[in-house]
C-alpha cells in the first residue's frame, strides 16, 4: 500500500508542492525477514539517530507516525498483544476488574503476576484479553497497551532500545524506522 502526501515548500512568495510516496510494508513475514537481514544496518542507524537533535527527531518521528499509522490495521496484526509483557498499575487492575465484574482479588489471581516494589504484569503471553486480534477489554486496556508503539511520545531517542526490540514485530515501528532512514539521510551501505 502506498500513501501519497504533500508538503508545502515556500520560496519567493510561491508555494511548491512536493509529493512524497511512502511504501508501507504490511506483510509480517517480509518484516521479519527484512529485520533479520538488517541487524548491522540498524545498529549503525541507532548510532546515527543518537547524534541528531532530540526535538527535531521527535518531530520527524511523530510526523511519520501520523502518516503511517492510519495505513495499518492493528487488528490485522495483533503482534503486540501476542508477544509483549504488559506492566499494569493497581488503578488499572481495579478498573479492569470492575469492567469484568470481578473482585480485584479474583482478577489478580486469574490475570496478574506480582513482583517486588509493587510491580504487576499480566501473567500470560499472549495476553488473556486478546481474541481474534482484538482486545476484549479495550475500554479498560492498560496504559502500556494504549501507548504502544509510543512513537507519538517525546524523547524518542531515550526509547531506541525498546523501539528496536519491536522493529521485527510491529508494522508501524518497522515502517516508521525505514522511512526515518530516508528522511534523516542515513547512508545505507551497499552490500
Amino acid at each position: 500500500m502506498c500513501e501519497c502526501y504533500s508538503t508545502g515548500i515556500s520560496k519567493n512568495k510561491f508555494t511548491f508542492t512536493q509529493i512524497i510516496i511512502l511504501h508501507v510494508e504490511l506483510s509480517l513475514q517480509s518484516i521479519q525477514e527484512n529485520a533479520g537481514t538488517k541487524q548491522q544496518e540498524n545498529d549503525r542507524f541507532v548510532q546515527h539517530l543518537k547524534q541528531l537533535n532530540e526535538e527535531e527527531l521527535d518531530t520527524e518521528v511523530q510526523r511519520l507516525d501520523a502518516l503511517i499509522t492510519p495505513q495499518i490495521s492493528c487488528t490485522d496484526c495483533g503482534n503486540c498483544c501476542k508477544g509483549l509483557m504488559v506492566n499494569i498499575t493497581a488503578a488499572e487492575a481495579d478498573k479492569a476488574a470492575a469492567g469484568l465484574h470481578m473482585s480485584r482479588e479474583a482478577f489478580d489471581e486469574k490475570y496478574v503476576e506480582k513482583g517486588s516494589h509493587e510491580l504487576m504484569i499480566i501473567n500470560s503471553i499472549p495476553c488473556h484479553f486478546l481474541s481474534d486480534n482484538k482486545c476484549t477489554i479495550y475500554e479498560y486496556r492498560f496504559a502500556g497497551c494504549k501507548e504502544f508503539p509510543a512513537l507519538h511520545l517525546p524523547q524518542f531517542n531515550q526509547r531506541l532500545f525498546t523501539v528496536m526490540m519491536h522493529y521485527d514485530r510491529c508494522p508501524i515501528i518497522y515502517n516508521v524506522m525505514e522511512e526515518l532512514k530516508n528522511t534523516t539521510h542515513f547512508e545505507i551501505e551497499k552490500g
